[in-house]
């Protein structure tokens, strides 16, 4: 397993369930993959070896920096930060060279990206229960048992941010089917 922006292993445990063979850690920052973070991975009960890299996944070519390590992975996931990937197409064109070049023929890549229009359709609901309650505060967030999202109250402030967020994100969509479908 191949763990893009792997935030110095936080995910180790569920792969440790999965019963993977091998961890290999990329992230972008520094502390993220720092020697604190390998030792402590070390002192644990480990079912599987691990390596940590730091490298960004959006902008550092793989290929000629992992290629003497002979590093292959059958999954490549990217649970954290995914979205950033997306700020250009020069970085989702790198991205997507990265997981090729990552990937054992067959593997699989996986991500997870906030889906903006199911936070925003969650919020306004949020926002219209209370209405229809009558109470005169409006909700700052929602949650559910997994997760809690919370706004800025400034409504003003919070509807720019969120449309600049959902257009970045539909942008970065669109583009990325338009590689996909070049490659």
């Amino acid at each position: 397993v191949c763990d893009m922006y792997c935030n110095g292993g936080a995910d180790t445990e569920k792969w440790a369930d999965a019963q993977a063979g091998r961890y290999i850690g990329i992230d972008a920052s520094a502390s993220a993959v720092s020697s604190d973070d390998r030792e402590l991975w070390e002192n644990k009960w480990k079912p599987f070896t691990t390596e940590f890299i730091e490298l960004n996944p959006s902008a550092d070519d793989f290929e000629a920096r992992l290629q003497e390590k002979g590093i292959q992975a059958d999954i490549v996931c990217c649970m954290q930060n995914l979205q950033l990937c997306f700020e250009s197409e020069e970085h989702a064109k790198k991205l997507l060279n990265n997981v090729s070049s990552l990937l054992k023929p067959g593997g699989y890549f996986f991500g997870i990206i906030p889906d903006s229009s199911t936070i925003w359709t969650k919020y306004q609901k949020n926002v219209e229960a209370s209405h229809n309650k009558g109470l005169k505060v409006v909700p700052n967030s929602i949650r559910s048992d997994n997760y809690t999202i919370t706004f800025e109250i400034e409504e003003e402030k919070y509807e720019l941010n969120f449309c600049i967020y959902v257009r970045l994100n539909r942008f970065a969509i669109l583009r990325l089917r338009h590689y996909i479908q070049m490659v």
